[in-house]
């Protein structure tokens, strides 16, 4: 298999009910609950992320571990810790590592069985990303397509625009336009880029998500939201699609 991979022939592998089973008790699965796993490439934020999602910074109790190299071996399970959000996270462990091969990914950490899944990525948009995207086709999986690290990235372009964010004496007005131009520049050149990935893959446009985790962190804990991109509407579409599958559980518990 991974020789066709190699000479560009995507391998097409459909677990059995037997595997099927084994990932769901894996992972306890639960009826009733929506089940998302954040999935990319190693160092996206998917741990992050997560406990922003949960209301937690990284250092607290609960919190997914994070650090600077792939920390995640093994999936983290964590349930949210609001009752009324039926949500429980998994931390995957990031694609490219020695011990997961990309064109393995989907298939060896059993993202087949999960409900919902966040594309995660930082730099670039990956063919790794593009073949989860591809297999949540594949599996009916509804997927979301996140960009980390807004802030980071749109401070960096400031800086290439010439901005010195030590100097004492930058001009506030200056400071803000350049932000503006830089914050509009990032989000076009992102949502492009996706686009085209997209396209060439034969896959249909999808909504990139473009967040910062302390601003998402804000947001989860009620606080008013600093230069929001688009963690309210990331939040609120986890959310929906969480409350719609519970209504179709409930619906379906009912009718029988």
């Amino acid at each position: 298999m991974e020789k066709r991979w190699k000479e560009g022939i995507q391998p097409v592998a459909t677990p059995t009910v037997a595997e099927l089973e084994a990932a769901k008790r894996r992972i306890q699965y639960k009826e009733g609950l929506l089940h998302f796993a954040v999935a990319g490439v190693a160092g996206g934020g998917k741990s992050s992320l997560i406990n922003a999602f949960r209301g937690l910074r990284s250092r607290e109790a609960g919190a997914a571990a994070v650090g600077v190299t792939e920390t995640t071996r093994m999936f983290g399970r964590y349930t949210d810790p609001n009752p009324q959000n039926p949500l429980v996270w998994y931390d995957i462990p990031g694609a490219g590592t020695l011990k997961i091969p990309d064109w393995q990914y989907f298939n060896f950490q059993g993202l087949y069985v999960f409900d919902c899944i966040i594309v995660l990525f930082d730099n670039r948009f990956t063919m790794t990303d593009i073949a989860i995207l591809s297999n949540c086709a594949r599996f009916n999986i509804p997927a979301y397509i996140v960009r980390s690290k807004a802030d980071q990235h749109i401070r960096n372009i400031m800086r290439d625009m010439g901005y010195d964010s030590d100097n004492e004496n930058n001009n506030p007005g200056l400071r803000d336009r350049l932000y503006r131009e830089a914050r509009r520049h990032f989000i076009d050149e992102t949502r492009k880029n996706v686009r085209s990935n997209l396209e060439d893959a034969n896959l249909p446009d999808s909504r990139v998500y473009i967040v910062a985790i302390d601003t998402l962190l804000s947001i989860v804990k009620g606080e008013a939201p600093r230069k929001a991109i688009d963690e309210i509407e990331l939040l609120r579409d986890t959310i929906n699609e969480a409350l719609r599958r519970r209504r179709m559980v409930s619906e379906a518990f009912t009718s029988s």
